[in-house]
């Protein structure tokens, strides 16, 4: 049998992940998601409003708004990163197209960034593990 979670514990779950990203002593205080290609190369990265996400319901946490990148570096997006304002990496995923099947962790309408693209995200959750 596996182990699972309630959803009390999974709330508490997604809360602690996401408040690491209000942590750090980097001014200004915002954490940030960088997409990053197969070989950890930094395409584009946008910035976590502080706080970073609304408090978890159903084991689920919403981001609060994401500020774009209005210059990225371009580069094939297969990756994603997420780090608190002093750069320590706190958890990462795959990213893949939207027309991708399996869908990644992250969907962007197309992972091919080009330089200087602005790249936004209009929506982000974190779960916890059921």
């Amino acid at each position: 049998m596996a182990v699972t979670h309630e959803t009390a514990v999974r709330n508490g779950l997604a809360d602690y992940t996401v408040d690491l990203i209000d942590t750090g002593t980097a001014s200004p205080n915002l954490g940030y998601l960088e997409f990053q290609t197969s070989g950890d190369v930094e395409c584009a990265t946008v910035t976590f409003a502080n706080p970073a996400f609304g408090a978890a319901a159903g084991g689920t946490a919403t981001a609060n708004s994401i500020a774009s990148d209005t210059n990225a570096t371009g580069g094939t997006v297969a990756k994603f990163a997420v780090y608190d304002s002093d750069g320590t990496k706190l958890f990462s995923g795959s990213v893949t197209a939207t027309a991708t099947s399996p869908q990644g962790d992250i969907t962007l309408s197309s992972v091919t960034v080009g330089a200087s693209d602005t790249v936004s995200v209009s929506s982000l959750t974190y779960s916890a593990p059921a």
